[in-house]
């Protein structure tokens, strides 16, 4: 039985049709990824599925046993709370068994009464199978894997920033007990490590999800059915989002075919009415009339495949060309408040390189970015631009502009030797077209100011292009039309980045920046993560303990046979008399903890479950050897 239903949903603002005849299924466990050009209605819809807002037409029907939490795009109301409490607010049935346990236990340390012992009993019983023992540990476990450090746990959530509040609500998500995620946009803020770690925990995630994202490397790991939102409908299919754009493509070239089957039929048909009238025969006209029939019924079911939606298409080019030696840098270090970010960094950037700059976050890489540029001095070290070297700065900020000004105005300030039909013109490259260039900026979504920024980078010309996160806010046909851009550019890049399909896509060198330092590697993201692959297995060849060659003769084979099945039945003895003995001393435990001494103190029954947590989760390696 499916947990949720969606049956032709229609949603519309104003005189704007967002969507309509939406319908799909959710079943338990299922995993969905929600794509769709910025402004197609995803948000809106998750709002539906999560009981938010009603739909216009249609309905959502739940199942009794869904379960519905919805990672938001808004930011939460900074409490006083620190992150790590913030985070245990998913716990708080768990956290009243407490009280409720520490109350009993004061009762029983005034009057061992056998109903509060069986009260606690029940109470202890519930704790344990709903994961009392393990809440915390995991609570911890999931905000590390997001990226946040020891020290962050405990600082207030009202002192993070708009990324890390994002991510500690992603925490909440994570750790609820529903049984259907709806995440819009999970992976912003976090660098690549936590992305990753996010992959893991969403594959071995029991729940069904519906997730929401332009990170194509992310939707083709953790997605197996994708729905798109396009033309005011929904397009479902089965498979991840390289299989689903496989599979539009192949469905598209098909309608075409038919289509141009069908007109070329159509001429066909209306060349032969036109002969048969030029006949001007009685007997002409039956067949007239029967072809005009024939005519009328393909007409009827052609259907003109939908055009392309309207892409961002731009390129970069470099005004001149510039020195070999385009940037060198020597023993640079930067610090804030007494925390060293990095310290004695070299970088050297040829002609026509496009590197990648990668790395944790928070380790520095706007920081040496802002350095290059000169919009931050560093703390040791220097470092000179090439003859003839430009710089083209994208920063995340998107600072230096107006708010105030509308979107032509801007263009006007920022390149006034040009005119506005070529300002109209360059900004409809970037979908800013008709009334839209009348927008104040100060109104523009996140993608649109991304997108005046790219058109500022255009008509500069210059030939070092130094970007942060330029696919941030961009969609996935203005990810492929900047990916395009830049593979085409003949100057220099340096580009920090967290998309490792962009990366794969731009890069011919990758930097990692880390406490060591910069690590450079030659090639893209596949050829950095083999790389990175074969280095774990020879380290765990190294680590593994070598056994001496023997001669491979008959005898030798049989007498290895033997001793290897002589060498698993002790292994196996071995893992059955680990887990018997494993389980002894859990019975052991739990027996402890029964005990009326035990049971009227609550601290020592706290030790005792502790120590039953550690028991039990040291049984499952031993069940899984044996």
């Amino acid at each position: 039985m499916a947990l949720l239903q969606a049956q032709r949903l229609v949603k519309q603002y104003g005189e704007r049709e967002l969507f309509s005849g939406v319908s799909f299924e959710v079943a338990p466990g299922e995993r969905i990824g929600l794509v769709g050009v910025n402004g197609c209605g995803k948000t809106t819809l998750l709002r539906l599925l999560a009981g938010g807002e009603e739909p216009d037409a249609g309905r959502v029907t739940r199942a009794a046993e869904c379960r519905v939490t919805w990672l938001a795009q808004q930011q939460p109301d900074a409490p006083e709370l620190t992150l790590l409490d913030t985070a245990l607010l998913e716990f708080a049935p768990l956290m009243e068994l407490e009280r409720q346990l520490a109350d009993v236990a004061e009762r029983l340390a005034r009057s061992a009464d056998d109903g509060l012992i069986r009260r606690q009993a029940r109470l202890q019983e519930e704790y344990q199978q709903r994961g009392g023992l393990t809440y915390r540990s995991r609570t911890r476990a999931v905000l590390l894997g997001l990226g946040f450090s020891e020290e962050a746990l405990g600082q207030p959530v009202r002192q993070l920033s708009g990324g890390e509040a994002r991510k500690a609500m992603l925490a909440r998500v994570l750790l609820s007990e529903a049984n259907l995620l709806l995440l819009d946009e999970p992976t912003n803020h976090l660098d690549i490590r936590a992305i990753e770690w996010l992959e893991e925990f969403l594959l071995s995630c029991r729940s069904a999800y519906i997730v929401v994202s332009h990170d194509r490397y992310f939707l083709d790991r953790v997605t197996e059915r994708t729905i798109e939102l396009t033309e005011g409908t929904a397009l479902v299919s089965r498979g991840n989002y390289s299989r689903h754009l496989a599979l539009k493509m192949d469905a598209r070239e098909a309608a075409e075919r038919k289509y141009f089957n069908q007109l070329r039929e159509v001429r066909r048909i209306e060349g032969i009415i036109a002969q048969q009238r030029r006949w001007n025969q009685a007997r002409n006209y039956v067949t007239i009339a029967s072809k005009e029939k024939q005519l009328a019924r393909i007409r009827q079911e052609m259907v003109k495949p939908a055009a392309d939606p309207a892409a961002i298409r731009f390129r970069f080019r470099a005004a001149e060309p510039g020195g070999g030696d385009v940037l060198l840098a020597a023993g640079l270090q930067k610090g804030y408040g007494g925390r060293t970010l990095f310290a004695g960094l070299e970088l050297h950037l040829l002609r026509g390189e496009h590197v990648c700059l990668l790395g944790a976050n928070g380790c520095g890489k706007t920081t040496l970015l802002r350095i290059l540029t000169g919009a931050e001095e560093p703390d040791a070290g220097s470092f000179r631009l090439g003859a003839g070297v430009r710089v083209g700065y994208y920063e995340q900020s998107l600072r230096g502009l107006d708010p105030d000004s509308t979107v032509l105005e801007q263009a006007r300030t920022l390149f006034p030797r040009l005119d506005d039909g070529q300002l109209r013109s360059a900004l409809g490259q970037f979908l800013f077209r008709g009334d839209d260039v009348f927008k104040r900026v100060g109104g523009l979504s996140g993608g649109e100011l991304a997108r005046i920024q790219l058109l500022k980078l255009m008509l500069q010309g210059c030939n070092l292009l130094l970007l942060d996160e330029p696919t941030n806010h961009l969609d996935i046909p203005s990810r492929e039309a900047l990916e395009t851009a830049l593979t085409a550019y003949d100057g220099t890049m340096l580009i920090v980045a967290h998309d490792r399909y962009f990366v794969d896509r731009v890069a011919d060198r990758i930097l990692v920046l880390d406490e060591a330092g910069l690590t450079g590697f030659s090639g893209d993201w596949t050829a950095y993560s083999a790389a990175l692959r074969r280095q774990r297995e020879e380290a765990a060849a190294r680590r593994a303990p070598q056994k001496p060659a023997r001669p491979a003769n008959d005898y030798v084979k049989k007498r290895d046979q033997r001793a290897a099945v002589a060498r698993a039945r002790d292994a196996l003895a071995r893992a059955e008399a680990r887990v018997a003995e494993q389980e002894r001393l859990l019975a052991a435990c739990q027996a402890r903890m029964a005990a009326p001494e035990i049971a009227a103190d609550y601290a020592a029954v706290q030790r005792e479950a502790e120590e039953a947590a550690r028991l039990s989760a040291a049984l499952e390696p031993l069940y899984a050897a044996w």
